[in-house]
């Protein structure tokens, strides 16, 4: 199995490490840009396809392609990335003491006969009530500037989430229980216990894993 991740970010590589497979990473190189009216699940999962297929078109027919984009949602509003410091302190102000939206989209890509499946996975986020001197040393971090709504839930020292129901490993940026039954319907297992690692590795006893393995595509 000639595995591609299309994907340069180091937490979609850790987490697909778990699988404990091979695999290439291949970013994908796709334009970004929301179109008008379009929703968030439609936005998230048409770019994660787009990626899948701008990789397939680069490899051999052996490929497996595995594509993903994360989004955080407000309302009706993506917060992507920030552009600089001050975007990050709005996004930030903005989703303390509420809760708002993750959603991540998967398309995995069999080269071989063109085969596309493209699952979603949605996340109630609540954010904790942190104070301005947190969120001010968080920002003088560096760490928001790479992500979308400006934190990581992982991130030890500002800890921005507290009492999650849903999927850890979507916020992180990739939901590996999900792509279990994404790639298992293309006949691809892994032998290790998937909810078991990934909740070991993050530290994170999850509620939903069984649920959503029991649902099909």
């Amino acid at each position: 199995m000639n595995l591609i991740l299309a994907s340069n970010s180091p937490r979609r590589r850790q987490l697909l490490s778990l699988f404990g497979w091979e695999f290439k990473v291949v970013p994908a190189d796709v334009d970004e840009s929301t179109r008008e009216d379009e929703p968030p699940a439609d936005y998230v999962r048409r770019l994660a396809a787009a990626k899948a297929r701008a990789v397939g078109a680069q490899v051999g027919a052996d490929g497996i392609i595995i594509a993903a984009d994360t989004t955080v949602v407000d309302g009706a509003e993506i917060l992507g990335k920030p552009v600089d410091a001050a975007d990050a302190e709005r996004m930030l102000n903005q989703l303390r003491g509420r809760s708002h939206q993750v959603l991540s989209a998967l398309a995995v890509l069999r080269a071989a006969d063109g085969r596309l499946l493209v699952d979603c996975c949605h996340t109630e986020v609540p954010m904790r009530d942190y104070d301005d001197a947190e969120m001010q040393n968080y920002i003088g971090s560096g760490d928001p500037m790479d992500k979308a709504g400006a934190y990581a839930i992982q991130h030890t020292g500002f800890h921005p989430v507290e009492k999650l129901s849903g999927c850890y490993a979507n916020v992180v940026g990739l939901p590996l229980c999900h792509l279990t039954r994404t790639l298992g319907a293309l006949g691809i297992r892994s032998d290790e216990q998937i909810p078991a690692v990934c909740q070991s590795t993050l530290n994170y006893s999850c509620p939903a894993f069984e649920s959503i393995l029991r649902e099909r595509l």
